[in-house]
């Protein structure tokens, strides 16, 4: 509850945080959009301008165009031939005063000597027309060309039939000061738009910064949030840990309270366990002799092996249980319950017998004429998850079936051998498995099969009295299923009881699923 109390105290820090943090971003956001809309109209406006002035200016582009195309056509040889003319006709003289007015700024001697002298190097001349800057001519120069421009005589047409020379210069004076004239008209629109293209990116700017503002803001604030979330998160969980605690402490207390008079019963238990751990030395030791040789015989001779082992345990002064039964070592009562519920006969036989074939190392061999044993592998296989493969060694192309299982990890369960068993299925049933990268192989015939560790393999033979090779009792764990007169006496009591006492039979399953659950 003070872990509670904590991550409570640090939401409402957080909760309260994020409304600050809110408020201070929703005025980000206002002032951002302000700006926005002065923006908007700012860059409208310098748009707005810049058309105005690109289309006044549209106008004088043709004629500062065929000003240069003028210029261009110019050749030194022509100027030269211009230059070279003593008496020349008035009209190229009118073009003479023209240049030197627009070009040099001469006001008053216009003369065709002072012409020549302007073109006397005609590489120079025809470089200070190129270069000349026609948004900057003064408007004396305009007014003194003027009586010129006004004759219908001068013009480029008129010209060439004088000179090549003097119609590309009359060309050239004509655009250049209709481009001025133009642009002058022009220039204070280009200045006005301009100004406003300067406003728009200043606002821009501003409205740059505005808005880097409302990202930090609403970053901060989605930060916190997250925060807020995570710490809500949090209390949610110490307030469910706290609530289950409290929960488990309420059960743990009625539980203790319910069972304070067990505690006699688990002292003994304790006691009881303690002294087990020392006598499963001895239990151990004769459960795994049951295993390794009790199963070919039948069950009187097993009771006298098991009373000899623990005659010889005891002489030797191993640990062990008084009267230990190997059967109850390997097995609980909910284990032999389930074989029952599998298709295992009921009686003392059956029930070793199937404990040493679930803890064996070795392959099971069951001696099995009336197909006891061969029934309940089935019915215990049939609740697995792994596929039950069944042959015979008298049938067509059981190798290969051998060879899927083996790699597949497959239960096969070969039936009705007989007492000589193939001599392929030595290095299975010996386990001359071979290690290979992560995994082991196992030569059958002539191949190396792959082997799964989900393989299992079960034999069984009909015979009643077989005799196998000691090759053979060394390869598998050989198990005795033969049925006796004492384990059929077992078997049909067991039935009796079932059909003449079923509430015992129901208590006995009952008891046994309670013990599954535990």
């Amino acid at each position: 509850m003070v872990e509670v109390k904590k991550e409570k105290e640090k939401t409402d820090v957080l909760i309260a945080q994020v409304s600050k943090e809110s408020e201070a971003a929703d005025v980000e956001a206002a002032a951002a959009g302000a700006q926005a809309v002065e923006a908007n109209e700012a860059t409208e406006q310098a748009n707005a301008e810049k058309a105005k002035a690109q289309a006044e200016l549209a106008e004088a582009i043709p004629a500062m165009e065929r000003a240069a195309d003028a210029v261009n056509c110019l050749q030194i040889a022509a100027v030269q031939e211009l230059k070279g003319m003593g008496s020349p006709p008035a009209a190229c003289v009118d073009v003479g005063k023209a240049v030197l007015i627009l070009l040099k700024g001469e006001k008053k001697n216009h003369a065709w000597g002072q012409s020549q002298k302007m073109m006397g190097n005609p590489a120079k001349f025809l470089e200070e027309v190129k270069k000349m800057n026609l948004d900057e001519i003064d408007q004396w120069k305009l007014d003194a060309l003027k009586p010129l421009l006004a004759d219908p005589n001068f013009n480029e047409t008129n010209m060439k039939s004088k000179s090549l020379a003097a119609a590309y210069l009359c060309a050239w004076v004509v655009n250049a000061c209709i481009y001025n004239t133009i642009y002058k008209k022009v220039k204070p629109l280009m200045d006005a738009a301009a100004a406003a293209q300067a406003l728009a990116d200043a606002k821009g700017a501003e409205l740059a910064v505005a808005m880097e503002k409302k990202r930090v803001a609403l970053a901060k604030v989605e930060e916190l949030r997250a925060q807020l979330n995570e710490a809500e998160e949090q209390k949610a969980r110490v307030e469910a840990e706290a609530k289950a605690l409290q929960d488990s402490l309420n059960l743990a207390n009625r539980l203790v309270g319910g069972l304070a008079d067990e505690n006699v019963r688990w002292k003994a238990n304790v006691k009881q366990f303690s002294q087990e751990n020392t006598l499963v030395i001895g239990d151990a030791l004769i459960s795994a002799a049951f295993v390794s040789y009790i199963g070919p015989f039948n069950s009187e001779f097993r009771a006298v092996l098991v009373e000899d082992w623990n005659a010889d345990i005891l002489a030797r002064y191993i640990p062990k249980t008084a009267g230990v039964d190997p059967l109850a070592v390997l097995a609980t009562p909910a284990d032999q319950a389930r074989w029952r519920g599998q298709g295992l006969p009921a009686d003392r036989v059956s029930l070793e017998n199937a404990a040493v074939v679930v803890s064996c190392n070795r392959y099971p061999l069951l001696i099995d004429p009336q197909l006891q044993g061969i029934k309940w592998i089935k019915g215990r296989e049939a609740q697995g998850t792994s596929t039950l493969v069944t042959i015979q060694l008298t049938q067509r192309h059981w190798l290969k079936k051998v060879e899927s299982a083996v790699n597949n990890g497959e239960t096969l369960l070969i039936e009705a051998i007989g007492e000589e068993i193939d001599a392929i299925l030595d290095p299975l049933l010996s386990r001359q498995f071979v290690k290979k990268g992560r995994g082991f192989t196992v030569r059958l015939g002539a191949e190396d099969v792959e082997l799964h560790p989900s393989f299992k393999l079960y034999l069984q033979t009909k015979l009643i009295n077989p005799h196998y090779k000691p090759e053979t009792a060394a390869q598998c764990t050989i198990i005795n299923f033969i049925v006796t007169e004492s384990g059929l006496e077992d078997q049909l009591l067991a039935m009796v009881v079932k059909w003449e006492k079923p509430d015992l039979e129901a208590a006995k399953e009952d008891l046994v699923r309670k013990q599954n659950e535990f």
